[in-house]
């Protein structure tokens, strides 16, 4: 199990930086997504591990190996791409067995390897099929089968599930977790997708404009954002604007106080950050403290919750809860909140209007 660092790496095409200086530590036997929006500099960070972009500064190293010189081929590392990339005139096991061809093993023992991963990625007998008479699902498995084959220190994802339907997403998700629990390969995947980086990944590193954002398990940008950026990129927060003093913020919304036991930034202006499902409806137990009133402005059910968007005098908070009692709150409506005081993190705040929060709504 070999970790993966990266070292101020940089990548630069032409003038533009497309990485920027990112220092990252990748687990050994760990999965990692890299996440973050449509051009941050994730896929460029996953080619340059691969080997197939050479950096523009800094360094990568595999364990205690410096591998930012070694070519593609030689580094132990397989990617799995988002178009799958199979041999269109090639069988399903001979697509699998082509690198333990080039590495000429026998045939016989390549053919009994290949059609012994594609067993594992659920394609027993469809050895002898081409990619066309496969579904989408069924080739991104002889991409993976055909990475596994090579037994890599390293395995890289390149948004593996991104062109695929729902439930063809939900079963090959199954399957690499299933398979990074058996072999414990160090992984590092690409996603912009949040829910797919929570529910795949034991670390998520996350890129915006090229540079690392943040760093640290699922949960840790859920419940304690760096900036209101990375809580934004998570499900849709309340952000509310204030100014920090000890364990009390002043707010629109009125005097907030927060968990004393938790580390929060200095005392300044922040942005006080809750969880759409962490709202208390009709609040008890805490004692005339973080209670808001507001009144319902509109309410949408979403199946297994519901998500209400309340005006708080000049602010709207939005307020997801399984409570039967608000799918049956129209517009109009009149509601306490509470904001329980662990639930609460804040961020620093710029202080410019151009960091405002946009209006939240019913999305």
């Amino acid at each position: 199990m070999i970790p993966v660092r990266l070292e101020q790496l940089s990548h630069r095409y032409g003038t533009v930086p497309a990485l920027d200086q990112v220092d990252l530590e990748v687990a050994g036997g760990a999965v990692t997504a890299l996440l973050g929006p449509s051009g941050c500099g994730k896929t460029t960070a996953l080619k340059l591990i691969a080997g197939l972009l050479d950096p523009t500064g800094g360094r990568v190293r595999f364990g205690a190996r410096d591998v930012t010189a070694v070519p593609a081929e030689r580094r132990g590392a397989v990617m799995v791409f988002q178009d799958h990339r199979l041999f269109p005139t090639l069988s399903a096991g001979d697509n699998v067995a082509f690198g333990l061809r080039m590495r000429r093993v026998p045939r016989a023992a390549r053919r009994r390897t290949a059609e012994a991963a594609l067993e594992r990625v659920g394609l027993d007998g469809l050895a002898g099929r081409r990619p066309a008479e496969l579904s989408g699902g069924q080739r991104q498995r002889v991409a993976l089968a055909r990475a596994l084959v090579l037994d890599p220190d390293v395995l890289l994802l390149d948004e593996p599930l991104s062109n695929l339907d729902a439930h063809l997403r939900d079963d090959l998700r199954a399957l690499l977790r299933e398979v990074h629990e058996e072999q414990g390969l160090t992984t590092v995947l690409v996603t912009h997708d949040q829910e797919e980086a929570v529910l795949l990944a034991d670390e998520i590193a996350l890129l915006f404009d090229g540079q690392l954002h943040q760093h640290g398990p699922p949960r840790s940008f859920y419940e304690r954002p760096a900036t209101d950026r990375a809580a934004r990129f998570f499900g849709t927060p309340n952000l509310v604007p204030g100014t920090r003093a000890g364990n009390r913020i002043d707010t629109p919304l009125g005097q907030l106080r927060i968990d004393d036991g938790r580390p929060q930034p200095p005392a300044g202006p922040v942005w006080v950050v809750i969880r759409p499902e962490r709202l208390r409806i009709s609040p008890a137990g805490l004692n005339g403290h973080n209670r808001v009133r507001g009144q319902v402005v509109s309410s949408v059910f979403l199946g297994n919750r519901t998500r209400a968007r309340v005006a708080a005098g000049a602010f709207t908070l939005t307020l997801d809860t399984t409570d039967d009692a608000l799918s049956r709150v129209g517009p109009g409506a009149v509601l306490e909140l509470g904001l329980p005081p662990d639930a609460l993190w804040t961020v620093p705040r710029a202080g410019s209007p151009a960091a405002a929060p946009r209006p939240m709504d019913a999305r």
